[in-house]
């Protein structure tokens, strides 16, 4: 069998996007030949330093993508729908805390990333789908709960997030992204002999296919494998 090629996930979870590619890439791990690594990230830093705006800040923009999402929602089978106030969730209460809580998760998870991928789930969910703050303590203690994480472990963790050592890592896996090239989420980069492949966005998983010589079975391979 031939070696898995390696593909890194860049993400926020204040970003709806992300979570449908987020939800693609976990469930191709195992039809794909590949090794997905997780790579939480701090969109903000991304916006920053790509000089980019968020879809949300052009009115026309933000219309669309309301509309687009629940489209989107169906068609991935992801339950998703847009908060109360999403520009308050989106760029008032933003997402450091969150991402941070995320970086320490994987900091200290064992076996992988599995616990960084439960966790992540979690806070989409609050977000984009139970209208529910990602900012506070409480909050993230809820999320890790519901992720199967211990009291004692979530305790842990959040005084971790606050440490110099966990927010240079989210800024040191912000810089990765944008020296790659990127400007927004999710970015999927394939390595392809020894070659970085960026793609953008939750709409070029049948192009990245092609590009590592794999199939694109739509957004639930394993129902349409059953049909084949």
């Amino acid at each position: 069998m031939t070696s898995k090629k390696v593909i890194e996930l860049f993400y926020d979870v204040v970003s709806p996007y992300s979570w449908l590619g987020f939800e693609v890439m976990c469930r191709y791990r195992t039809v794909w030949n590949i090794e997905l690594k997780l790579r939480p990230t701090f969109l903000g830093g991304i916006m920053q330093g790509s000089g980019n705006k968020p879809p949300g800040l052009v009115p026309n923009k933000f219309l669309y993508m309301t509309k687009d999402l629940n489209r989107l929602s169906e068609y991935f089978n992801v339950p998703m729908r847009s908060p109360s106030d999403p520009f308050e969730a989106m760029f008032q209460k933003g997402s450091l805390n969150a991402m941070r809580f995320v970086t320490a998760v994987q900091e200290k998870g064992k076996g992988g990333d599995e616990q960084v991928e439960r966790v992540s789930r979690e806070l989409w969910r609050r977000i984009w789908y139970e209208d529910k703050d990602i900012t506070e303590p409480a909050s993230l203690s809820e999320a890790g709960i519901k992720a199967g994480l211990s009291d004692s472990e979530i305790k842990e963790l959040l005084e971790l997030s606050n440490s110099k050592e966990i927010k240079n890592k989210l800024k040191s896996s912000t810089q990765n992204a944008l020296d790659y090239g990127a400007f927004g989420f999710p970015l999927v980069v394939c390595h392809l002999n020894g070659k970085p492949e960026m793609f953008f966005g939750s709409d070029r998983f049948e192009l990245m296919a092609h590009c590592i010589g794999e199939k694109w079975l739509g957004p639930l391979p394993d129902k349409q494998a059953a049909k084949l």
